[in-house]
């Protein structure tokens, strides 16, 4: 190359270095007429560039250069991405035009170009902005998706050279790369680079609680790396007895990951039980690749108990970005867990470099059967109808499958769980937008209220002066903010309706000559059973109680009822039931004799022999037995306390078992379940109506119904099962 020849000796001898470096990566992956790209486009570069000529305080030909090696080794791209990283930074210094580069190396690397210099233009500085940059960056993808590629190799090169900018640049750069290359980095399988760039992000953004995570990593080095060594030796001479041409490695999770499982779990760091994972890497043929992976996992399983809830088959069924993997959560003995992920060497390069690394695997040669797999991406694109294609949820914006992101006529972004509707956006506007809304336009068609969003809809709330909130907009909805904006418009609405119903009532009330005070509407609202005077004027209002039926009511000559509520103060239930049933003295003894009474243990509280009691008189359903201790003790004697007696249980040699639910958690050990239920069943012999148990990450939760004869025989069982290994805590709870 003679037009190296104007640059100084030092940087000839550097750039040669350069050049040959990546021609031999390249060779390793291009054919020719690839390579012969590759060394117009450095060829170009030269041309184009000065020997004064720096960026980040390197020369530019270097800085490029290193931009172009990492996307052939991490991101595995082809020669038309490598072209247009060697070439990005020297044409937007230099203002060399679009002609220009196409004239000297083709309209390929041209057209990529100009669409990188496009996201460059934007200002990704304001958060108000950020919204409509990942918009617009999502569209260059139907243009040529090696433009996000090369972009997201150029911002991680930036975060390598953080030391390099100012505060303000740091935390500028830091938000853009976690905002947005960071997530469209995970969707299209590049996890050694999101991980990265969390990484740099967090220790900017969150100084403190990276340092904090490091540090502690830092001490616990050794530690983890002799239990890594013992943890792999017996697999690796079971691999080698069994021929298996398989590197194992063991590696710490990114900080950024373990710092997202802290908050996510809520625990610290050293209850994070999964901070490393070792990765099996079987060297083997494709068409035993599946076999040898469940080979594998034989092998492991056969040294260390799995938890069967934690595997996950990626080989059978890959990821919609073709992520495929085996893994598994195994327990050591002293009871640490580990991660294991178990791939062969072509999955572990998918893995690491993403989508781009299927033109390697899916036998495509050359140049033109590249281009003939992007061709089908950017159909995939422009056609809104093939949802079922996998190449579309590759492509998808959301970082996190239960979340969306969709925009404001204006760019703004709007983040909502998955499922969320037109009414969830129109109430997160504002409470008036949703109160109003009839409809929306979704990127400029018109849907109803029900609609539900998708990934980079752009939404534009329909309103309507006569259109009001509705009780089943509680279904259509389902965050949290708009449920609770609907109940409260409902409610002031319903309160409303019920100052109209009251000023009904007091008319008629007036033509009855009957008095309007709170002794005649408490017997309606005894009467009709309404819960309160609200409910009551509201069917007023809505006409839904025959105002005729309530006029009978208080102007028949029967002696109304007299109710002499209790007041709540600081006292215990069993005083409140001694005062509700002071007057009358009535008690009732609970056993089989009581014929005549009718009478049934409440199924909120589930009451058993031994259980302090009283009993509610209902209407027309007999005597209700209730625990003292239950939820709805203090409203029922409160409001009803006139319909409370007093209750004790009588002694009695016939033996009757009382159904009874305990909460259990602990420690999901092996086999855990069953000596749960052989404590129960064989050891106490007690019968089990149901039992039900869910783990999450080495934790289990579960409920038990079963029978048991009084409070004494509860208590034995409770002490008995808290002695199961495992089991942390048992409570009693109310079904």
């Amino acid at each position: 190359m003679e037009i190296i020849d104007k640059y100084s000796k030092p940087l000839q001898k550097e750039i040669l270095a350069q050049f040959r470096e990546l021609m031999r990566i390249c060779g390793d992956e291009y054919d020719k007429s690839s390579l012969a790209l590759v060394r117009s486009s450095f060829e170009f570069l030269l041309t184009h560039t000065d020997e004064s000529q720096e960026l980040y305080g390197t020369h530019l030909v270097k800085f490029s250069s290193g931009l172009a090696k990492m996307t052939v080794k991490e991101l595995g791209l082809d020669a038309i991405g490598v072209s247009a990283a060697l070439l990005l930074h020297c044409v937007e210094l230099n203002h060399i035009s679009v002609e220009d580069v196409t004239l000297g190396v083709g309209e390929r690397t041209a057209t990529v170009i100009e669409e990188l210099l496009k996201i460059s233009n934007l200002d990704t500085t304001i958060i108000q902005g950020q919204s409509e940059n990942m918009r617009n960056l999502i569209l260059t993808l139907a243009t040529d998706f090696r433009v996000i590629l090369v972009k997201i190799a150029e911002r991680l090169n930036m975060m390598r050279l953080m030391e390099v900018l100012n505060e303000k640049e740091q935390i500028a750069l830091s938000c853009e790369s976690r905002f947005i290359y960071s997530p469209l980095a995970h969707r299209l399988g590049l996890y050694n680079v999101m991980s990265e760039m969390e990484d740099i992000s967090m220790s900017i953004l969150e100084q403190e609680a990276f340092n904090s995570i490091a540090e502690k990593l830092k001490a616990s080095t050794q530690r983890r790396n002799r239990f890594i060594r013992e943890f792999i030796q017996p697999l690796q001479e079971d691999f080698n007895r069994e021929k298996f041409r398989a590197e194992i490695r063991g590696r710490p999770k990114a900080i950024s990951s373990i710092w997202r499982k802290m908050r996510r779990q809520k625990v610290e760091f050293e209850e994070v039980y999964d901070k490393f994972a070792i990765r099996i890497i079987i060297d083997t043929p494709e068409k035993k690749a599946k076999a040898d992976c469940w080979k594998a996992y034989s092998i492991i399983t056969d040294h260390y108990q799995p938890n069967p809830e934690r595997l996950r088959d990626w080989i059978s069924a890959p990821k919609s970005n073709g992520y495929e993997s085996l893994h598994t959560t195994v327990v050591v003995p002293g009871g640490e867990w580990v991660e294991v992920q178990i791939r062969t060497a072509r999955m572990n390069e998918i893995a690491e470099k993403g989508l781009a690394a299927h033109w390697k695997y899916k036998g495509i040669k050359g140049q033109a059967g590249i281009d003939q797999w992007i061709e089908r991406v950017r159909e995939t694109l422009e056609n809104s109808e093939m949802d079922a294609s996998n190449l579309m949820e590759d492509l998808k914006l959301s970082q996190f499958s239960k979340e969306i992101f969709v925009f404001t006529p204006n760019g703004d972004l709007k983040k909502f769980p998955e499922n969320a509707t037109v009414l969830d956006f129109a109430f997160d506007i504002h409470t008036d937008v949703g109160a109003s809304c009839a409809g929306a336009r979704v990127n400029s068609k018109n849907v109803p209220i029900r609609y539900r969003l998708q990934n980079g809809d752009k939404v534009e709330i329909l309103r309507s002066k006569s259109q009001k909130p509705k009780m089943d907009w509680l279904n259509v909805v389902v965050t949290s903010k708009a449920k609770g904006k609907i109940k409260h418009a409902l409610k002031e609405a319903k309160l409303k309706e019920a100052e109209h119903g009251k000023e009904i009532l007091k008319r008629r009330f007036r033509n009855w000559k009957v008095k309007f005070d709170d002794s005649s509407i408490r017997k309606v609202i005894q009467h009709f059973k309404y819960r309160d005077a609200i409910d009551l004027y509201f069917d007023v209002a809505t006409e839904k109680v025959e105002l005729l039926q309530i006029k009978e009511l208080l102007t028949s000559s029967e002696k109304p009822l007299e109710v002499k509520p209790v007041k709540i103060e600081e006292e215990s239930v069993e005083r409140l039931v001694s005062a509700a049933s002071r007057e009358s003295g009535d008690f009732l003894v609970i056993d089989e004799k009581l014929a005549n009474v009718e009478y049934k243990l409440a199924p909120c509280c589930n009451p058993i022999l031994g259980d302090a009691i009283f009993g509610f008189v209902t209407i027309g359903s007999g005597i209700s037995i209730h625990r003292t201790s239950c939820p709805n003790a203090q409203q029922l004697l409160s409001r009803y306390g006139y319909r409370v007696v007093k209750a004790r249980w009588s002694s009695s040699e016939k033996v009757t078992f009382f159904p009874v639910t305990l909460r259990i958690t602990g420690m999901d050990d092996l086999g855990i379940v069953s000596n749960i239920s052989d404590v129960i069943t064989k050891d106490l012999q007690v019968n089990m109506r149901s039992i039900s148990i869910e783990s999450n990450d080495g934790m289990f939760e579960g409920s038990i119904t079963l029978f048991v004869k009084d409070t004494q025989h509860l208590e034995a069982l409770i002490r008995k099962l808290k002695k199961v290994k495992g089991v942390l805590n048992i409570k009693r709870i109310d079904r």
